[in-house]
């Protein structure tokens, strides 16, 4: 297996015009001023995109009729239109095709469990860490999704829970992982800022809790030092899939810049500043990363870095079509966490939903 580039910057491509949800609260009410309305309109507004998770004009009756169409045409303009939605597991397990106003193309996943509701959300369209057993990553990076684009997908998500659109009832929107399209931490300022749009108060937010906010990271170290200085108290979760660096410079092709152990070492410094226990992503990968000696030294390496706060969620790989590479068999499964839990670190196996809808990251995506 060949090291493929990496790509951190987005191609230039034009972004979404502006919207509410990529401005604060001042730049809002700014943003109103210079329409001509009343500053708190922006109050007004804020409330209907944030609290009542609508973009109808026709809802928001405490606008003037003029005033309103100007605002949300302004303020509001369409971003992503739903091109398709594929449900499985009883339909609990809802995956969502969005085509953005230039026709990229990006995915979200909303999963109903009996005591929470996760959405997976994309952060940017496309990849460019190009790790070769990811969907996404074989497709290349298209573009940074905007602030709003991302908030979007959370603002439909829980609009679907509240209108009951999943069996079992109206519900809430409860966790956000930051796993679906793209390296979160290449699209550094925008997923912050979306971050702080998904969990500060309405009306200048979702509400959604940081603790129940997830972001993930193949391990740009710079990045994870950078988001430990943020103040925020999400979870970190790194996407280490091997713990020795020979074999992630061809998995994971960013680590020929940032080795396991660096990684390791800025993911500690992280929940040393917030007290949250790290995620480490594996997926589990047939005759490739399963192999007994590796979750030895996993567990070895995990202990040493992160001690109390490392948790392994390993992920039975979800083969995309034409793939070389396949899921571990149950036993070799079994065996991998019985190893790491023998080394003191905490090990479980993630649920795994959607196989049948092209649930892998990026597959919908790819066929368009």
């Amino acid at each position: 297996m060949t090291a493929l580039p990496l790509v951190f910057d987005a191609p230039r491509r034009a972004m979404p015009p502006r919207h509410l949800a990529d401005m604060s609260a001042a730049e809002r009410a700014q943003a109103v001023a210079d329409l001509g309305e009343k500053p708190f309109r922006a109050k007004q507004l804020s409330n209907h995109y944030f609290s009542r998770l609508t973009v109808d004009p026709e809802a928001m009756t405490d606008i003037p009729a003029a005033a309103r169409e100007r605002l949300v045409g302004a303020l509001m303009p369409s971003l992503l239109t739903e091109v398709r939605k594929l449900s499985c597991d009883d339909g609990t397990t809802r995956k969502t095709l969005w085509r953005a106003h230039d026709g990229t193309l990006l995915e979200s996943v909303l999963m109903r469990y009996p005591d929470r509701a996760t959405l997976c959300i994309s952060s940017q369209a496309g990849c460019g860490m190009a790790c070769p057993f990811c969907a996404t990553g074989q497709g290349g990076l298209t573009r940074n999704l905007s602030t709003a684009e991302i908030v979007d997908q959370v603002r439909s998500a829980a609009a679907a829970m509240r209108d009951g659109e999943l069996p079992g009832g109206p519900g809430r929107l409860s966790n956000i992982v930051f796993m679906g399209m793209g390296e979160p931490l290449a699209n550094y300022k925008r997923v912050i800022d979306a971050v702080h749009r998904i969990c500060d108060p309405a009306p200048d937010g979702l509400g959604i809790s940081q603790r129940s906010v997830t972001v993930s990271t193949v391990g740009l170290v710079p990045a994870i030092r950078k988001l430990t200085e943020e103040g925020l108290h999400v979870r970190l979760a790194v996407s280490l899939h091997t713990p020795d660096d020979e074999l992630r410079d061809t998995l994971v092709p960013v680590n020929t810049r940032w080795k396991v152990s660096e990684v390791l070492q800025a993911a500690r410094g992280y929940a040393d500043k917030t007290g949250r226990r790290v995620s480490i992503e594996y997926a589990l990968i047939r005759d490739v990363n399963d192999q007994g000696w590796r979750a030895d030294m996993l567990g070895k390496k995990l202990h040493k870095h992160l001690g109390q706060y490392a948790h392994v969620n390993l992920i039975p790989l979800n083969p995309t079509p034409g793939s070389q590479w396949d899921a571990s068999p149950k036993p070799v499964q079994d065996e991998f966490v019985r190893r790491v839990k023998d080394q003191g670190v905490e090990c479980t196996v993630r649920d795994t939903r959607g196989q049948e809808i092209a649930a892998a990251c990026g597959q919908l995506a790819a066929e368009g």
